[in-house]
């Protein structure tokens, strides 16, 4: 059986076809195909990258910012060109989709049906730059592939039964009512790390007390006790919480009245200075990613400097706030591409922590670790490194459905 997954973001598209033939494997299969498409370098314009598992590859860069077209570029060379891997689509047998807001309505993935898909559209409003394109990826699917079985995957869900004392905002009561709540993001992630951290240590997830760091361009915190979210940094949107690559993190509500009341603000530009040019590359004017902005702070850059230290005691803040809220705490986990790629990021934050009887293993640290425990042996608490695996988690899912 092969499952296609659809992973689209606001500005980048990533794909993947498994097959998977016999039982779901314990660990991650390589995928038979995958695909990449980026439309933030250049205005109007996609870089594709394709590759096979054979090897094969495909680059290019299509001048459009027609999304729909771009994605059926992407899918028509599954079967066309060097980069074919099936001989026609009839030979996928569902495919699987991120979708990034689900609301309070989907706590788990579903089978896509016209009522799920309007519920996904009216759920724009709180996540207006995804929610769309993952609707575009499952409109794609259907035009090439017909009536077959299609999953949503939310990345909500995982949060979606945190107690109220985590999802209530101390605001008026009807704010709740009206779905004005904390939802948590990066929820595929989340799940998926605390489920391998657990096969990592060979120990019970049901007994396990961890706080999962997803560190991207977006970051966030999940505090997941006996494999649930009990807690998390992002809210109502993913600007919640951890100071970002561009996004601000939390701010004082007072602060941004203040820009709107006397600063003559708009709320559609406190959207992109907050969402889009704050963070790292708002405090050290340099970039949104992590690594021209070490490099700066090496050449003795002041500002980057401050970035780097303001990004780490942001995740060091954060992560004793999740201890707090658990109670203790068996490991603490780094994903994504800051948390598997940034040896000193994880040792200044585990510095940081000592005080919880953490140590980390240095030269472990420096060998770029995966799905690994990372921590010396006299440590009290586990630090694992684990390669996030959403479109293998959203396969899966979408596996055990059109089962």
């Amino acid at each position: 059986m092969k499952i296609l997954v659809l992973n689209a973001g606001s500005s980048s598209q990533k794909s993947c076809l498994y097959d998977l033939s016999g039982p779901l494997p314990l660990l991650p299969p390589k995928p038979l195909w995958e695909a990449h498409v980026d439309w933030t370098h250049t205005p109007g314009a996609a870089e594709i990258k394709v590759k096979t598992g054979s090897g094969k590859t495909l680059q290019e860069t299509l001048s459009t910012g027609n999304r729909p077209q771009i994605i059926g570029k992407i899918l028509e060379t599954l079967w066309q060109g060097e980069t074919a891997v099936i001989a026609d689509p009839s030979e996928v047998a569902g495919v699987g989709h991120r979708v990034v807001h689900g609301g309070s309505i989907y706590q788990q993935s579903v089978l896509i049906a016209s009522k799920v898909k309007s519920d996904i559209a009216e759920l724009a409003v709180f996540a207006p730059e995804h929610n769309p394109a993952n609707l575009e990826g499952i409109e794609a699917s259907e035009q090439f592939f017909g009536n077959i079985p299609q999953v949503a995957t939310f990345d909500t869900a995982f949060h979606a039964q945190m107690p109220k004392t985590s999802a209530v905002y101390p605001g008026p009561y009807f704010w709740f009512e009206k779905g004005l709540q904390r939802y948590g993001f990066h929820g595929i992630s989340h799940q998926y790390v605390s489920e391998r951290t657990s096969t990592i240590l060979q120990r019970d997830l049901s007994t396990l007390k961890l706080v999962t760091c997803h560190l991207g361009n977006g970051c966030s915190l999940a505090a997941i006790q006996g494999g649930k979210s009990i807690d998390t940094t992002m809210g109502f949107t993913p600007l919640e919480g951890l100071m970002m690559g561009s996004r601000s993190g939390s701010l004082d509500p007072g602060l941004v009245l203040h820009l709107i009341e006397h600063q003559g603000y708009s709320a559609e530009e406190l959207t992109k200075v907050l969402n889009k040019e704050s963070g790292l590359k708002g405090i050290s004017g340099i970039s949104a990613d992590l690594r021209p902005v070490i490099a700066a702070m090496e050449q003795g850059n002041e500002r980057a400097k401050l970035a780097i230290d303001l990004y780490i005691h942001s995740l060091i803040r954060g992560i004793g706030a999740m201890v707090a809220v658990l109670g203790g705490l068996d490991a603490l986990v780094f994903t994504a591409g800051v948390g598997e790629n940034a040896p000193s990021i994880r040792a200044a934050v585990c510095k940081g922590l000592q005080f919880l009887g953490i140590q980390l293993d240095a030269e472990q640290n420096n060998q770029s670790p995966i799905d690994l425990d990372i921590a010396t042996p006299e440590s009290s608490i586990r630090v694992v490194v684990v390669h996030t695996q959403e479109d293998w988690a959203i396969a899966k899912d979408c596996w055990k459905l059109i089962q």
